[in-house]
């Protein structure tokens, strides 16, 4: 029975938004993990006019109350594109935010899971957003670690309160944090040299941004064509590479930004990298203004560690070295700037080759996530 002062709310107009989009800060306030979104980017991404996304889904959300006082959100989301392509009947939670209190989860949750079945909906997963490249699931193992950018940042508690509501693995994602050597391993300066020494393939390093313009289409070409087959990728549109492109474009520093072409210029391979920002984000507290942006800097400049973003291997092309040979030019120029190790972003458990060449790096895993399942009656 649910404690008498309890009550859920769905949010229907612009104020009720901004009073979900920064709840989180006011529940975490004292918990020294918590790294806050980039507010703008967070109004972004529930704005139907700037996230071409909320065009093929079907979205609520709600905030919770106890004796009037915001204590959880939550926001449901029916991907209808995705169960087109996939024939599921799938329905997605995503930013579960709460207090530790089984009974705020259990009004969270099962407020969700009847909108879901009232949708016809068989399953609810969770934490998911609209595609993989947005955080996904509850971190559950490296909690002494701060988050890092587009992963989730949530206490403890979440992923507890989940499993005594009845859900169960769905599938974990990994990271592997991997040492920046001073000197290659012997194996790689091998691979290195006999891709070196393929005349029909080119390594290229970029100085500017205005270097990198002609490769971002091709990029999201390629992302388009080679994850195809991940769980929860929804091929993107010209707008949606559009929105990534002027979120991530001014912040990246292309000098970790690697490539491969062929003789002819085609994109066969490439590597997007970032130095952490958790700690600027931190102390930015949401805000690129009036000094958020010059603390984000500032923290991305002395940071030791380097995020792995994004990267992929042209099909036929893979199993050749390419990998290998953007990922030594990366630790390179890593270790040129006296960076010690690297966070490998979200590998699939069931990645095999992916995790092979991170251990084959040095790399230990040192975090996992967690999606969870419930089937609906």
């Amino acid at each position: 029975m649910l404690h008498q002062g309890l009550r859920i709310q769905k949010i229907k107009n612009s104020n009720e938004l901004g009073n979900f989009i920064k709840l989180p800060s006011k529940l975490y306030k004292d918990d020294p993990r918590w790294v806050p979104p980039l507010y703008a980017d967070e109004y972004q991404f529930h704005d139907s006019q700037k996230n071409p996304a909320l065009a093929y889904a079907i979205v609520e959300r709600w905030i919770a109350y106890k004796n009037d006082e915001p204590v959880g959100r939550i926001m449901g989301i029916i991907h209808q594109e995705y169960n087109r392509l996939h024939e599921e009947k799938t329905a997605r939670f995503f930013q579960m935010d709460c207090i530790n209190d089984l009974q705020v989860a259990s009004l969270l949750l099962q407020t969700v899971e009847e909108w879901a079945s009232e949708n016809e909906m068989h399953q609810l997963i969770g934490p998911f957003g609209f595609s993989d490249k947005d955080p996904q699931g509850f971190q559950i193992d490296g909690l002494e670690h701060l988050p890092v950018i587009a992963t989730p940042a949530h206490p403890a508690y979440m992923p507890l309160l989940l499993e005594s509501l009845g859900y169960s693995k769905y599938l974990d994602c990994v990271s592997y944090r991997i040492p920046i050597p001073d000197q290659l391993p012997a194996l790689y300066e091998r691979v290195l040299t006999r891709v070196a020494q393929n005349t029909q393939v080119h390594l290229l390093e970029f100085r500017s941004r205005k270097e990198l313009k002609p490769y971002v289409l091709p990029v999201f070409q390629l992302i388009n064509e080679t994850y195809r087959s991940l769980f929860g990728f929804v091929p993107m549109s010209d707008s949606e590479i559009d929105k990534m492109v002027k979120q991530y474009l001014p912040i990246l520093n292309p000098s970790f930004v690697k490539a491969i072409v062929d003789d002819k210029g085609t994109l066969l391979s490439f590597v997007v990298a970032m130095p952490d920002m958790s700690k600027g984000l931190q102390k930015a507290k949401g805000k690129l203004f009036p000094f958020g942006l010059l603390y984000i800097l500032s923290a991305m400049r002395k940071s030791k560690q380097l995020n792995l973003l994004l990267g992929a291997v042209k099909e036929g092309y893979r199993g050749k070295g390419l990998d290998v040979f953007m990922a030594m030019a990366l630790i390179k120029t890593a270790s040129a700037k006296r960076m010690t190790h690297m966070d490998s972003h979200l590998i699939l458990e069931t990645n095999r080759t992916m995790r092979a060449e991170c251990e084959k790096l040095g790399g230990e895993l040192y975090k996992r996530f967690r999606v969870f399942i419930k089937e609906l009656k």
